[in-house]
């Protein structure tokens, strides 16, 4: 395996390794980032896009994510997340006039389904309409789930994603300002499975140009599925990470995927993660001892420090993360929260660009503690 301290020309920093940390106070999750460092704009191609590379003994290098098939051993495996976006938000209108969205948080069953729901004095029983004309359909906010969140029931023979296919668009963050030119831009080349109201975002710097270089360089690539959505994005507001609630989300953890991944751990080869919601999929499917488990089904697995990961990773791949997220959570667990902090400087000096179109970090190694 590459080594951050490697090449001759790259610029390495060292920080200290940090063991196990306890619970700490959302205000220690906070860090400053001007709003020029944030990303409007995936890059392109999309695997030109920087990567600092983190290692166990602090050492941090600059490289581009197109060198991650030079920076992994044959044999080693890296896990996506092949779940797809949907065109989940769809702009109405009250029967009045006034302006309302809905966000569709998955693709619904039958004829109901949940959504976001945005619009002044909205509540239960009200309606929205959605298109105009012969083609506009009424929408009932049925039940509220509390949050903004409603049950929306559709008109009989009308389903989620007929709705969303005809008038949604991609619900892209609201720190991107602006319409995408390209909206297939917050997809991955490889989306599979539609579910998701969030990009997986580590996965939008992979190209078919990657994976042949994978493939080449020995490096094997299994796929699971979480559908991302509130569970993944909803802001955290308990001033203990302990008292945050995460909103369940669907993963699937196929045998096929189990098998290769304890095949792989069984002899000895590196497992890569590509993603927070890979790694929460992983530790949802893996037992005590480190065995993963075929799994199908919901979890609300919130992982913060010091949790103690299930499966053996040997990396992960992660993009940058929100200030007082459950995803900077994630990843502090996985590498320790000053670590992280530190990379994060680091990152900011040498001009990365941040969040979900942003560039990207590799953890090498295994969790701390």
């Amino acid at each position: 395996m590459w080594d951050a301290t490697d090449p001759p020309n790259s610029s390495v920093t060292f920080f200290p390794r940090f063991a196990l940390e306890s619970p700490v106070t959302l205000s220690d999750y906070d860090y400053d980032l001007p709003q020029s460092f944030i990303a409007q704009e995936g890059v392109e191609p999309r695997d030109s896009a920087k990567l600092l590379v983190l290692t166990r003994e602090g050492a941090v290098g600059h490289r581009t994510v197109y060198d991650l098939p030079a920076i992994l051993g044959r044999g080693d495996v890296l896990v996506l997340n092949e779940s797809r976006v949907l065109p989940a938000r769809v702009r109405c209108r009250k029967p009045t006039g006034g302006k309302a969205e809905l966000l569709f948080l998955g693709p619904g069953e039958g004829e109901e389904a949940e959504c976001l729901v945005g619009g002044k004095g909205l509540k239960e029983g009200s309606t929205v309409v959605v298109g105009v004309g012969t083609d506009a359909v009424e929408a009932e906010l049925v039940q509220s789930l509390g949050e903004g969140k409603f049950r929306v029931g559709l008109p009989e023979g009308t389903t989620a994603m007929s709705v969303m296919s005809r008038w949604g668009e991609m619900p892209t963050p609201p720190y991107i300002r602006g319409r995408l030119r390209d909206q297939a831009r917050y997809q991955t080349t490889f989306a599979r499975v539609d579910g998701s109201v969030a990009a997986p975002t580590a996965g939008l710097h992979f190209t078919p140009r990657m994976f042949e270089e994978l493939a080449r360089s020995g490096v094997s690539v299994v796929r699971l599925v979480l559908h991302v959505g509130l569970g993944t994005f909803k802001p955290v507001r308990a001033e203990r990470e302990q008292d945050h609630v995460m909103d369940s989300e669907w993963v699937n953890v196929p045998k096929e995927v189990a098998d290769a991944l304890n095949g792989a751990v069984e002899e000895g080869r590196h497992v890569f993660a590509v993603g927070t919601t890979t790694v929460r999929s992983l530790e949802t499917a893996t037992d005590e001892r480190g065995h993963v488990r075929p799994f199908e089904g919901a979890t609300d697995l919130f992982i913060y420090p010091p949790h103690r990961f299930r499966f053996p990773y040997s990396g992960m791949l992660t993009n940058f993360h929100l200030p007082r997220s459950t995803l900077l959570m994630l990843v502090s667990a996985y590498a320790g929260r000053g670590r992280i902090l530190r990379a994060y400087e680091e990152a900011k000096a040498a001009g990365y660009r941040f969040y979900s179109l942003g560039d990207a970090m590799l953890i090498q190694g295994g969790p701390v503690g």
